[in-house]
Formats: structure tokens, sequence, C-alpha cells
């Protein structure tokens, strides 16, 4: 049978906390991390979306709940362009405090 393996908890002594910090620095520099780049909104009313829901510090979970939308990947392609029911734009707007609204075209 295993023996089991007991933590001890203890403070680290400052010879320790140099050699872990020298390794992080090194570790760092041999694998340094990734610059996260999104894509740019699609112009438009996604672009809007986008804008109106950052200014308000939502994520795309918190405006899901918020608009009563079942799944935040419908707020991600909302960004992006994609094809969604117009019923989900609706609400998204309604959430963000917007509204769409449908203009004649001009020719």
């Amino acid at each position: 049978m295993a023996k089991k393996v007991t933590r001890v908890n203890r403070r680290l002594t400052e010879e320790e906390r140099q050699r872990i910090a020298t390794i992080r620095i090194a570790a760092q520099r041999d694998f340094p991390p990734k610059h996260a780049t999104r894509k740019a909104a699609a112009p438009g009313i996604p672009a809007t979306i986008r804008a109106a829901r950052e200014s308000q510090g939502l994520t795309w979970y918190a405006l899901a709940q918020k608009a009563g939308i079942p799944n935040q990947a419908t707020l991600r392609d909302i960004e992006r362009g994609k094809d969604v029911k117009v019923s989900n734009l609706q609400a998204v707007a309604k959430a963000l405090g917007l509204e769409l609204e449908l203009v004649p075209a001009q020719s």
C-alpha cells in the first residue's frame, strides 16, 4: 500500500525565493507568454455591440445572462458578424440599452 504524503507548509527562505525567481525569469525567457490578439469586430452592428458591451464592462457570459440567451457563443457570433437570429440580436441590443431600427435603403 502506498504511503500517504503529507504536505508541509512553511515560509520560504530568502535563498529559496531568489532561486525560484531565477527559474521563473528563465522560463519566461525560454517560453514567452503569448499575447492575446482578438479579431476586430466586423464593422456596423457587430462593432457597435462590442463597443457597448466593453464600455459597460460586461463579458460575453454576463451579457448573455442579462439578455436571456442560453449560450455565450451567440454573442461571440454577433460580434464577429456571423448569422444569428434577429430575436437574439434584439435581446442583446435591449440588454445594452440599444435599439435596432430598420431604415429605408438609399439608392
